[in-house]
């Protein structure tokens, strides 16, 4: 079948699965936004599975459902809203997404990651990224707050990069570095204010490894990444932070530890969404303090 009688048969929303975003097409999106809020953020909050709830701390909200915003995509996941809200937290303006994007909807590696340019556009400078993830470290327990301090990129091993393809200058170098994709100053900062809300009993750091999903790990799948040196495991954030370093955004990140993963053939236990979403709800007030309190200090 050739291209044209293709995108024929091809409705809006499969034709965007096909879509290479060009800088117009963000800046198109973007300049939406701009026009019908007067907030001017510089942090931006991607919140994960059940932690939209970090969005509802802004003062002064102003919210865009994801439909609403030219060319944005829609989220489909439990626990994710869909929605952007502008706001103010902790007398910061910020911008926070209840809801991601991830490759197991369907969506290509550039719709995933098409928020993070769009951010960068508004004038964003600082991208803090939440996700709900199974523990692989040991030591680690359920309801335990990761702060991520590297990542391994799955996905990208086998060419699911979001810089693949034409680089665009207006956003970023063609080859830029990962070493230091997650800012030692704010993890610092993060561990101090730990401290000072009660919460360093259980603040872990580690490195955070992305999946593509939406499966839960096999017990070989998890041995595997132990070996590599991954402490959790997740189906998102990685795309997301390698295109914000890209368009010199710094980043902060936190896991939360939900569930364990299981590395015991004779175990009985099986990971589900329900428990994540469970572990999320208990843990949510921390979480949200530690990321109100470290805003009000960047």
């Amino acid at each position: 079948m050739t291209p044209a009688p293709l995108m024929k048969k091809l409705s809006k929303k499969h034709v965007l699965f096909l879509y290479s975003y060009s800088y117009e097409d963000y800046k198109e999106t973007a300049d939406w936004l701009l026009a019908n809020t007067d907030i001017r953020p510089k942090v931006a909050i991607i919140c994960g599975s059940g932690l939209g709830g970090l969005a509802d701390l802004l003062d002064n909200k102003k919210v865009f459902p994801y439909h609403k915003i030219p060319r944005f995509p829609q989220s489909t996941v439990q626990g994710h809203k869909g929605q952007l809200v502008f706001g103010e937290l902790n007398g910061k303006q910020c911008v926070c997404m209840q809801g991601r994007f991830h490759f197991y909807e369907g969506y290509n590696i550039a719709t995933v990651t098409y928020p993070v340019r769009v951010f960068f556009l508004l004038g964003i400078e600082t991208l803090i990224v939440t996700n709900a993830a199974g523990g692989l470290n040991s030591k680690f327990k359920m309801g335990d707050i990761m702060l991520i301090k590297d990542h391994i990129n799955m996905p990208g091993f086998a060419g699911q990069n979001p810089l693949c393809g034409r680089n665009e200058e207006r956003f970023g170098v063609r080859f830029p570095c990962m070493s230091d994709a997650y800012d030692r100053d704010f993890a610092r900062m993060a561990r101090e204010t730990a401290q000072e809300l009660g919460c360093d009993s259980f603040l872990q750091e580690g490195v955070y490894c992305m999946l593509a999903g939406p499966c839960y790990e096999t017990i070989a799948e998890c041995r595997v990444l132990q070996i590599l040196g991954a402490d959790a495991v997740g189906m998102s954030t990685v795309p997301e932070v390698v295109v914000a370093r890209h368009c010199g955004m710094r980043v902060f990140g936190l896991s939360l530890i939900t569930n364990k993963v299981v590395t015991d053939y004779n175990s009985t236990e099986k990971a589900n969404h329900e428990e994540v979403l469970g572990t999320t709800r208990m843990r949510t007030e921390d979480l949200q303090k530690l990321v109100s309190n470290l805003v009000a200090k960047m």
